[in-house]
């Protein structure tokens, strides 16, 4: 590293440790309370991504010593059906964590099964109830409930990297309910100031220039230029884009152009290897937490 350069915060060595943490926790919650953790996943469809990010999902949970449900469904599962297989998940004492793997098909209402699930086994932290807790959590609060896996994740690197994130200037570019508004809560909770940018906010490059912190999820490749960025701030790069390459192959570049922000910013997270192994790590501490609570045993801290 040039010592001009950004640090590079290692997303894939902090999700090992943590999965690690994971794995020895997941042991001892079986010989103090004999309870197994266990993560039902439900996939609707055949699509090809999906399919290599729910076998991930199972892969992890069995490494740490979970029980791993999988439910392959064809595209064509009715509402009815998807809501009665949730039903039977939620009164399994030996499921802790239900995940429904999104986007779901055009005629199944989402709003409709994410509520269905039990809030006490949404790992993915997307039950109205658990967003309501997030969005009205007091700064330094605890987090004994589920919380969306990539903000959590995002949250755990940037404290990991900086301390305290108390006084900074948060700048979160994107505003979906998956990453955006939670990642901002976050920040909040860590008594940053927060701001919120997205595809009105105009001229959004002074608003970033201002960041301590710069959050971006928006889904655009190298849409931040490095001249957006204050020098010294932390950026998070949570977009994972798909681009023409060299010799007809594709890459994956991130939604900051990582070259021209690396000499800009003091800490960076690289595309691939920053967030992304993060969001599956969060789902196993998020399984845990859940198993811990069935258990009668406090969360773990972050």
């Amino acid at each position: 590293m040039k010592p001009s350069e950004a640090k590079r915060i290692d997303g894939k060595a902090f999700a090992a440790g943590l999965r690690l943490r994971v794995e020895e926790a997941v042991r001892d919650l079986a010989v103090v309370k004999g309870v197994k953790p266990g993560l039902a996943t439900i996939l609707l469809g055949d699509d090809p991504a999906s399919q290599v990010y729910v076998r991930s999902k199972g892969r992890v949970a069995a490494e740490a010593g979970m029980s791993s449900f999988d439910h392959r469904l064809p595209a064509n599962t009715t509402q009815a059906e998807l809501l009665e297989i949730i039903e039977r998940l939620n009164a399994d004492d030996s499921v802790h964590g239900i995940l429904v793997q999104l986007p779901l098909p055009r005629h199944i209402d989402t709003s409709r099964i994410l509520i269905a699930i039990d809030p006490t086994k949404d790992v993915d932290g997307f039950h109205p109830l658990n967003v309501g807790r997030l969005s009205s959590i007091a700064p330094g609060a605890p987090l004994d409930f589920s919380v969306p896996c990539t903000p959590l994740g995002v949250s755990m690197l940037l404290e990991d990297a900086l301390g305290s994130l108390a006084g900074r200037n948060a700048v979160v570019v994107g505003r979906s309910n998956l990453v955006g508004r939670p990642v901002a809560q976050l920040l909040l909770r860590a008594d940053c100031t927060v701001s919120i940018g997205h595809s009105r906010t105009r001229d959004l490059a002074d608003l970033c220039r201002r960041a301590d912190i710069l959050v971006v999820a928006i889904g655009r490749p190298e849409f931040v230029r490095g001249d957006w960025i204050k020098p010294g701030a932390a950026v998070i790069d949570v977009g994972i884009n798909r681009v023409p390459g060299a010799e007809g192959k594709t890459r994956l570049v991130g939604d900051v152009a990582f070259a021209e922000a690396l000499p800009a910013a003091g800490w960076i997270t690289p595309v691939p290897g920053g967030v992304g192994p993060m969001t599956v790590a969060c789902l196993m501490f998020n399984t845990l937490q859940a198993a811990r609570r069935t258990a009668g045993l406090p969360f773990l801290p972050l």
